[in-house]
């Protein structure tokens, strides 16, 4: 059945369209389809797909779970997707180039990382105005904001440092030096360190939010692959408090690491060229994007290893799950 809005086309498979609506659905941007595939994550299968703007990068969900926002990057725009109506009802004044952004716990403030213009522009989503743009590195990717509200973070990827943004004056206050190409950042619950991964570098930094310094750094090492093949991006932190789980790009594996001894406990094998993760409702499984591979690997947690593979687009990027 196809349905049509505009620009929009929604394909979703007959025996698919209950679950679709009504169970827990991933969403997974697929930077060289243009579209966001749907799947069902009970059954592990694809319910469906959202053609969308050009290179589709970064996708989360509002805190109230009722809205999806996507960066489409060459479109220089962030797209708003109502999930109970099933369409697009606007757009943001993204700056140039959106790749990465996260949301305010306040629902509201919308901070986006424009790679090409070295800023980050802070957007109000209600009234889909620019509330301020800050001057940050070269390459600016990575996009965190803390649980407490109190900072927003932004990593460049060239100047390889972390930017630490006062969210309520939105000025830049402090800058942290990491290994080179930083690429995500993401906070512990209790806002009091920040995971930082930095791709070239082959490092993921640990660095105390008060001080702003790197207390501690983790290094990667997998049997029979290069170490200049792991690389690690996306990071995902488990939420008993136990794992953190860490994407490592061409090495086509996630690092399990122990977040008291900060020591990799195993490596899981995924598709090709992991990127980004997200946690089923449940926590029960971890899905991976792989971007050469064009699949998503689902993960049990549990047992630690991959259970099965989901084709999705080409080059799927970023995931977002709704419960």
């Amino acid at each position: 059945m196809l349905f049509r809005n505009g620009s929009i086309v929604v394909l979703w498979l007959a025996s698919g369209v209950f679950s679709a609506l009504h169970a827990a659905t991933a969403y997974v941007s697929n930077e060289k389809d243009n579209t966001v595939t749907l799947i069902d994550t009970e059954r592990m299968e694809v319910t469906g797909t959202i053609d969308v703007g050009q290179r589709p990068r970064g996708i989360i969900l509002s805190h109230d779970m009722k809205t999806l926002y996507i960066c489409a990057s060459d479109d220089d725009t962030v797209q708003i997707y109502d999930i109970e109506q099933q369409k697009f009802v606007g757009e943001l004044p993204s700056g140039a180039d959106p790749e990465q952004f996260a949301l305010h716990p306040d629902n509201r403030h919308l901070y986006i990382s424009n790679e090409d213009d070295n800023l980050v522009t802070v957007v109000d989503v209600v009234k889909r105005d620019v509330v301020a743009q800050i001057d940050v590195g070269v390459e600016p990717e990575g996009m965190a904001v803390s649980p407490d509200g109190r900072w927003a973070v932004n990593t460049s990827e060239t100047t390889n440092m972390v930017h630490w943004i006062d969210a309520k004056t939105h000025e830049l206050v402090d800058n942290t030096l990491v290994d080179q190409r930083p690429r995500h950042v993401e906070f512990e619950p209790d806002s009091k360190t920040l995971w930082a991964s930095s791709e070239i570098g082959g490092t993921v930094s640990i660095i105390d939010t008060d001080s702003k310094l790197v207390r501690h750094k983790i290094n990667f090492s997998i049997k029979g692959i290069h170490p200049d093949r792991v690389q690690p991006v996306g990071i995902k932190l488990g939420a008993d408090g136990r794992y953190a789980y860490v994407a490592l790009g061409p090495a086509n594996h996630v690092a399990v690491v122990d977040r008291k001894s900060y020591e990799v406990v195993k490596y899981i094998l995924v598709g090709r060229r992991v990127w980004h993760m997200a946690f089923t409702p449940d926590d029960r499984y971890l899905m991976t994007t792989n971007g050469v591979s064009g699949d998503v690997t689902v993960i049990d947690l549990a047992e630690l290893k991959p259970i099965k593979s989901i084709k999705v687009g080409r080059y799927p990027w970023g995931i977002a799950v709704r419960p």
